[in-house]
């Protein structure tokens, strides 16, 4: 006789399929934004630039203000409301992109779009105050390859879609997905352990922390998140320049950029799991600060590669970092954050990815003009090394 799937597990397979569909369906615009911008009236080179950095950045910076508000409401109403509330938010400001005539209307749903920056988070928030602290590694690893699966192949379904049947309808089919998302998750996710937080008992963000039994972990991976993403998009302004000077301007750049670019989630993907099964065998932090120390160590010699496939190796060896940290941290979280305030917890860490989302393409590009594209990555190198300082300072008196 079959043995009964556990209803963590159920949630987990479904929130999987739902979190790998938003993760592509918010990178499916991102090849030809600004083409598509370009196609609403007649701009020059500056107000074209303007419009396509402001339609980029305007998602992440409301969505990291938005993201604990909807985790405060999730903590008090049930993480599948707002998961729902989300997707359908979500899918109505992307259907709405389809139909846009000007450039500010454009930006201006993608502003709205962050709004209902709430889904992710509280998938995750949902899993870890379900899932058998046993198994919480691996399940949260395996949970974030869906986004990172997803957010890996947008780009190019986006490309595809766009290059077949119009930018418009790309927008459409990504409106109609999340759809798909809002239909599982009303019928299949079952919110098992929700204990609502009274709003009389809703605790400022500064009482919250003084209520944790381990609030300097909780700062520590939330700076780690912030940190983690700035590396990662602190090539994104230069990826293709680099490797345009290492073919010497010969060769396919677009196509090799697009491969490079896209190794770290492969690797991701293959491993986070494995990293996250032994986290629970051995220990969170010490995955999480072993990932740190081989971030740096692939970090530095990126600086000195002489060909192209040298930093495609290399990126790569970033995604096997990458598996080691991200997924580790929500680990922690879900350990030492209590489910009763698990939606707020899960959602400042998605604030953190957010702004990291922000400040890396700042700093990668900023950095480059000033000292050159190595320099992108020994600046990177130094900032996660400050970061396995703070860690190894934070995790130090943890059980």
């Amino acid at each position: 006789m079959r043995a009964k799937i556990p209803g963590w597990k159920k949630n987990l397979y479904i929130l999987w399929v739902c979190d790998f569909i938003m993760g592509m369906g918010f990178q499916l615009s991102m090849p030809f934004m600004s083409l598509y911008i370009k196609t609403l009236g007649h701009f020059d080179r500056f107000q074209l630039n303007m419009w396509s950095g402001l339609a980029f950045s305007a998602t992440y910076l409301i969505s990291s203000w938005m993201a604990p508000i909807w985790g405060k409401i999730a903590d008090r109403h049930g993480r599948k409301k707002v998961m729902l509330i989300s997707t359908i938010g979500d899918g109505a400001m992307v259907l709405c992109m389809a139909f846009v005539q000007y450039a500010y209307q454009l930006a201006l749903f993608r502003l709205l779009q962050g709004f209902f920056a709430g889904y992710v988070a509280n998938t995750s928030a949902l899993i870890a105050s379900e899932v058998p602290t046993k198994h919480s590694g691996k399940a949260l690893s395996t949970l974030s390859t869906g986004t990172t699966g997803g957010m890996l192949v947008g780009p190019l379904f986006g490309g595809v879609i766009a290059s077949l049947c119009g930018y418009r309808l790309t927008f459409f089919l990504t409106g109609l997905a999340y759809l798909i998302v809002f239909a599982l998750t009303i019928f299949f996710v079952k919110e098992h352990n929700f204990t609502p937080v009274p709003k009389s008992q809703t605790l400022s963000a500064r009482k919250l922390f003084r209520q944790l039994e381990y609030p300097q972990v909780v700062l520590g991976m939330l700076v780690t998140t912030l940190i983690i993403q700035a590396g990662n998009n602190s090539i994104a302004p230069v990826i293709s320049l680099y490797v345009q000077q290492l073919l010497h301007g010969k060769g396919q750049v677009d196509l090799m950029s697009g491969l490079i670019a896209a190794l770290p989630g492969i690797a991701t993907i293959i491993i986070a799991s494995i990293f996250g099964e032994w986290g629970d065998r051995i220990g969170t932090q010490k995955i999480l600060i072993g990932g740190l120390i081989f971030a740096i160590l692939v970090y530095i010699p990126q600086a000195f590669v002489t060909n192209v496939w040298q930093l495609a190796v290399l990126r790569f060896l970033v995604g096997i970092s990458d598996a080691a940290l991200l997924p580790q941290v929500q680990s922690l979280l879900a350990k030492y954050s209590p489910n009763e305030y698990s939606g707020r917890i899960f959602s400042y860490n998605q604030s953190a990815q957010f702004l990291g989302n922000i400040f890396g393409p700042l700093i990668g590009s900023t950095i480059s003009g000033i000292f050159g594209y190595g320099g992108v990555f020994l600046s990177t190198a130094c900032l996660v090394g400050g970061n396995l300082i703070w860690v190894r300072s934070s995790t130090r008196k943890i059980r």
